[in-house]
């Protein structure tokens, strides 16, 4: 198998020749036929979350075919397309998982953070946390929604039955959510870079209501916002957003440090939370659900051995929905 690896923190990524991996108990052998590139693998490689295991192959929005099938697994079948999301693995043991919310499990692996990835050909999998994808939908099309469609849909579910919603920052999760959205019969308000109105153009191409940058005040109150931008700052900002009892939800599993803010603008019941991880149930609740919406992801597709030039587009904001790496 052929591999980017990151060795070392805050370095490119290597290109690297493997042996063969073989499935163990539990687990599948997959060839990996597109993975995205998601925020947080740069988050990853820049050292922005601590322990990871190193060496590393990032990853973790992985479609491809089982080829390899390990002692114990029952209901999936050679050849079978799968998905292989964030979360990669829990010990079901936990307070946190007994109580169903595997998702705040106490020893997790993690899927291209503490498990290797699926930036490579191919990729060992625990069999319980994959998702079986069907036929139905291109391979490139769909890597993304492993993870910012379903963060963005964990995101969605939490911020409640708001009708006015905004997402500040409009990259991968929140072009495919906007969709979701929109299908739900919400208005959706887009807030991006200051200046940058070829995103704003995007979202409206999308059916957002507004667009406009991250300082700007929406038209009218909000009833809640989703956080998709790793940015602090941006808390105080969808906070002054919301109505009376309005929600705010920060989306990412990374953020820059929160500016300290005035009382005032959290008072009068405005909630503030944040999304962890997620649960097996949230992939099998969206991905039924995808299909039914009709979503079309926009990708930038890269080869393999251009991950590194896909991450530095990625940190810059070089391109619309995701990016796509194929082996």
């Amino acid at each position: 198998m052929q591999a980017m690896v990151l060795k070392k923190l805050k370095t490119p990524l290597e290109w690297t020749e493997l042996p063969d991996r073989q499935p163990g108990a539990n687990e599948i052998r997959v060839k990996v036929l597109a993975c995205g590139v998601c925020r947080t693998d740069l988050h990853v490689v820049d050292g922005e979350l601590p322990n990871p295991k190193l060496p590393i192959i990032p990853g973790h929005e992985i479609v491809g075919r089982i080829d390899a099938i390990g002692t114990g697994v029952k209901e999936l079948q050679m050849g079978e397309r799968v998905g292989i999301p964030w979360l990669g693995h829990t010990d079901g043991t936990c307070p946190y998982c007994l109580m169903h919310r595997e998702n705040l499990c106490d020893h997790p692996l993690f899927t291209g953070f503490t498990r290797d990835g699926g930036y490579s050909t191919a990729v060992i999998a625990d069999a319980r946390f994959t998702f079986p994808l069907g036929e139905l939908g291109s391979d490139v099309s769909i890597a993304p929604l492993l993870c910012a469609g379903l963060i963005g849909w964990r995101s969605l579910v939490i911020a409640g039955e708001a009708k006015s919603i905004g997402f500040y920052g409009f990259g991968a999760a929140a072009h495919i959510l906007a969709q979701v959205a929109r299908w739900q019969g919400r208005h959706v308000y887009a807030f991006t870079r200051a200046g940058d109105t070829h995103t704003q153009a995007f979202a409206k191409r999308l059916g957002a209501k507004w667009a406009g940058g991250s300082e700007d005040s929406p038209p009218e109150p909000l009833d809640a916002a989703i956080i998709f931008a790793p940015v602090g700052a941006l808390v105080s900002l969808a906070l002054k957003g919301v109505r009376k009892g309005g929600r705010v939800v920060c989306a990412g599993i990374h953020m820059s440090d929160v500016p300290s803010f005035p009382y005032s603008i959290l008072w009068e019941e405005r909630e503030l939370l944040s999304v962890a991880n997620l649960t097996r149930k949230d992939g099998i609740d969206f991905l039924s659900l995808a299909p039914k919406i009709g979503i079309k992801v926009t990708t930038k597709q890269y080869p393999l051995r251009q991950a590194n030039e896909a991450l530095a587009d990625l940190r810059d904001g070089r391109f619309e929905g995701a990016a796509v790496l194929t082996p």
